[in-house]
């Protein structure tokens, strides 16, 4: 069955990559695709940005061919996008993938394996003039995006809207509406403040409201 697995490696986002990790995991326990598994590209213990510590499956240099793949950001993705074999293997690996998905910085590594080339996509809004910077890529500023086989999302959180997309593209909206009751994935509407008045993330609450 489906195998949708997901990159790791030193100082990666946590949410980035167990937000949606929840999502896939309660699709493969209905049955819809095999148990999630971590890829390393360098540690095969790595620890993310606010510490926690992981335990890879695979490292990349294992012939392990996924049919989706995650890609999650964090600080490490810009240390991970300069060795140059990782950056081939996602390069080669997303050839053979149904889908490939991007959260918030792991943005560095699909854009360095040239990924996101003439495809619309967005990243956290920190980093949205980075992106911009690419005139081979157009940048739109929304909560995520799918431009053929390629996904991309936002910050942080934004990752499991995204996956929750996806499994309603893919798997159909019956089946999303379900994951999304599993994981009681109803985010409150409540805004805190005003820290997000200057960032490109408050066009999107304004759509929302």
């Amino acid at each position: 069955s489906m195998k949708i697995y997901f990159l790791i490696y030193d100082k990666v986002e946590e949410l980035d990559l167990v937000g949606s990790w929840e999502l896939i995991g309660l699709l493969a326990e209905k049955g819809l695709c095999e148990k999630p598994k971590l890829i390393s590209l360098n540690s095969m213990t790595p620890s993310g940005e606010h510490g926690m510590r992981f335990s890879a499956d695979y490292p990349f240099t294992d012939p392990v061919q996924p049919d989706v793949l995650f890609v999650p950001g964090g600080s490490g993705a810009r240390i991970a996008m300069e060795d140059l074999d990782v950056i081939n293997y996602l390069k080669k690996t997303a050839e053979n993938c149904h889908s490939v998905l991007s959260i918030c910085t792991g943005m560095y590594l699909m854009q360095k394996a040239g990924l996101f080339k003439h495809k619309k996509v967005t990243t956290h809004w920190a980093f949205l003039d980075h992106l911009k910077k690419d005139n081979t890529v157009t940048v739109v500023e929304e909560r995520f995006v799918k431009d053929g086989n390629i996904w991309s999302c936002a910050g942080v959180s934004a990752g499991m809207d995204m996956c929750l997309a996806f499994i309603a593209d893919y798997f159909g909206e019956d089946v999303a509406s379900t994951i999304q009751l599993d994981a009681e994935y109803y985010p409150s509407p409540i805004i805190y403040g005003d820290a997000h008045k200057n960032s490109a993330t408050s066009n999107y609450i304004k759509k929302l409201r």
